[in-house]
């Protein structure tokens, strides 16, 4: 059919809305809005302009587009946003009407009257700001509305906001993220004090209440580049994470009053550092981080050791590492071989029973196994490359190698 016909067509069938007519015709006429179009093709072809209510095809919606935009405005008021998006979950009516209309009326300039009803919606939130305020985001709006269309009922999804930065833990003991207690599985218990937790605080907990605070968040995620053992500090220019946070009633916050009152706060044990905004598939890029490691281990040997010996067995360690998996965390982690590579080994004796030895190797290597042998699971071993028992008493990761700004 050509344009005109499918109009007089659509307008015999029932009085109808301009918005929903100019639907029909949505390629055709660059720059015009659905109801332009619509009423240039009315008055094309003759016909009087029913109520909206009285339409067909809509029911009326759009003129309850004005109250769901309000609504929309109300409910993300307490939120700081510059971008937003609305979508509709049709009513089963609108359903069957644009299925109906897609069979009877087919168009191949057509669109979904729902495609007109976000648009629209869009339009009437804009109108309520002031101009330039707010923009329509398709791919990450910080507020998304839900109309849907059977109850009248509005909601809103809040995007998380993301911060990239390092963090130091400059004592031993302090897992990096909360630690459910093993007895209790998190309930409570005697052994744990009722609090629930293994460990009396983590490094997410030194950290992410101070962002919460700044933010207004309804909570959040420490996501890092890795961890390093509880027993370990994280030295160097620290650790890669991006801290996320849900629902946050404020996104432009003062990230270096926030680095401040962390490092206070935490009196020592934790320092952030380098904080800025993030996107957010920054947290996918930095959990997934492949990056070298240097460490420093403090180790124990069972009988002494001489100087020459300890270079030798260093020198030999240099090159593939394989490892099946720890027994100590074999009870969380698939039981595999790993093979990773250690790039650099150098020390000096402390005393003849003891030595300071850095490494310089893949992440996932694990270090306390390196020394020790971990019982023939991991080949080479320093243990086993000298012939006596060793094991680490003290380790910190020097640094991580990242390519992250």
């Amino acid at each position: 059919m050509e344009p005109l016909e499918l109009a007089r067509c659509l307008l015999s069938a029932g009085p109808i809305c301009d918005r929903c007519l100019g639907t029909r015709f949505a390629k055709l006429g660059h720059g015009l809005s659905a109801a332009e179009r619509g009423r240039l093709l009315r008055a094309a072809v003759g016909g009087a302009t029913p109520e909206d209510r009285d339409c067909w095809v809509c029911g009326g919606l759009f003129s309850l587009v004005p109250q769901w935009a309000r609504r929309a405005a109300e409910l993300a008021r307490p939120y700081q946003h510059t971008t937003f998006l609305f979508g509709v979950h049709p009513s089963p009516r609108l359903e069957a009407v644009q299925e109906f209309l897609d069979e009877r009326f087919p168009s191949p300039w057509a669109e979904p009257v729902r495609r007109e009803l976000n648009r629209e919606l869009g339009r009437q939130y804009e109108q309520l700001f002031p101009a330039g305020e707010l923009a329509v985001d398709f791919r990450r709006p910080e507020v998304q509305f839900t109309v849907d269309l059977e109850t009248g009922r509005v909601s809103l999804q809040v995007a998380p906001v993301f911060f990239f930065g390092r963090y130091r833990k400059l004592v031993r003991g302090i897992p990096q993220t909360h630690w459910p207690c093993r007895a209790c599985r998190g309930r409570g218990c005697e052994e744990c004090h009722f609090t629930g937790k293994q460990y009396p605080t983590s490094v997410e907990e030194l950290i992410l209440p101070h962002f919460l605070a700044a933010c207004g968040g309804e909570g959040g995620h420490l996501h890092g580049a890795g961890r390093e053992d509880i027993d370990a500090r994280m030295l160097g220019r620290g650790r890669p994470i991006v801290l996320e946070v849900e629902r946050p009633k404020r996104r432009t916050v003062d990230l270096a009053g926030i680095a401040a009152r962390v490092n206070q706060a935490a009196q020592g044990k934790v320092e952030v550092l380098d904080l800025r905004p993030a996107p957010p598939d920054l947290v996918e890029r930095v959990k997934g981080l492949k990056a070298r490691k240097r460490y420093r281990a403090r180790v124990r040997f069972e009988r002494p050791v001489d100087e020459g010996a300890l270079a030798e067995a260093l020198d030999r360690l240099v090159g593939t590492v394989r490892q099946r998996t720890p027994q100590r965390v074999s009870h969380r982690r698939a039981d595999l071989v790993r093979q990773r590579r250690l790039y650099q080994a150098k020390g000096r004796l402390t005393s003849p029973t003891e030595a300071e030895i850095e490494f310089l190797c893949d992440g996932g290597l694990y270090v306390k196994e390196l020394v020790s042998g971990d019982e023939g699971r991991t080949q080479p071993s320093l243990a086993g490359c000298l012939g006596l028992p060793a094991q680490v008493v003290e380790l910190d990761v020097l640094e991580v190698l990242d390519d992250l700004p």
